[in-house]
């Protein structure tokens, strides 16, 4: 079914257009949510309500620019707009300002170990995270989606990237411990 036509459908409320919806855009979407979310359950909780505020707000969208981009865009709004409800976004102290630079040396961390690490990020570090690093928001763009400030912004990008660089760091000090031992039985 052509794009133009499967949202026609849905913004009438045609249950198998907004099925064939969901199972075209549910694989990017969930990606989106996991990246946002502490673990594949909420992950999965997200996914659920971004698609019903979808089916909500199809109504509103114009066929002006991506019609993915603008599922995704409310995606992180959905996702964030829950957090900031149940208060996971405290405002913190604006005053940090520099940038914590990561070095490149630990190319041996999976995709998935990263992941996992970015998921056990706090809400408002991970959120800051994503959206700066991995979805390209500027620290304006970030304080507004989360009604917060610019410096508070860049504070949680600094503190969610000392947090990961700590935890990979944790990882490559235990993975030579580990190496050394196994070495140190073999003689």
């Amino acid at each position: 079914m052509p794009l133009e036509e499967l949202i026609h459908k849905c913004k009438k409320g045609d249950r198998k257009a907004q099925e064939h919806l969901y199972r075209t855009y549910a694989g990017v979407l969930y990606g989106i949510c996991l990246k946002y979310s502490r673990n594949k359950t909420e992950a999965e909780d997200n996914l659920h309500d971004s698609f019903m505020t979808i089916y909500d707000k199809i109504g509103q969208y114009k066929s002006k620019g991506s019609f993915e981009g603008w599922m995704k865009r409310i995606t992180i709004n959905t996702v964030l707009q829950k957090y900031r409800r149940e208060e996971y976004l405290n405002v913190v102290n604006d005053n940090i300002e520099e940038e914590v630079k990561v070095e490149n040396v630990y190319d041996d961390i999976s995709l998935q170990t990263l992941l996992k690490y970015i998921q056990e990020l706090p809400n408002k570090y991970r959120a800051t995270f994503n959206l700066y690093v991995l979805d390209g928001y500027t620290h304006k763009e970030i304080g507004e989606l989360m009604g917060t400030t610019v410096g508070t912004s860049k504070s949680n990008l600094a503190r969610a990237r000392m947090l990961l660089k700590e935890k990979i760091e944790r990882k490559v000090s235990q993975s030579i411990i580990g190496l050394m031992v196994i070495l140190g039985k073999k003689k």
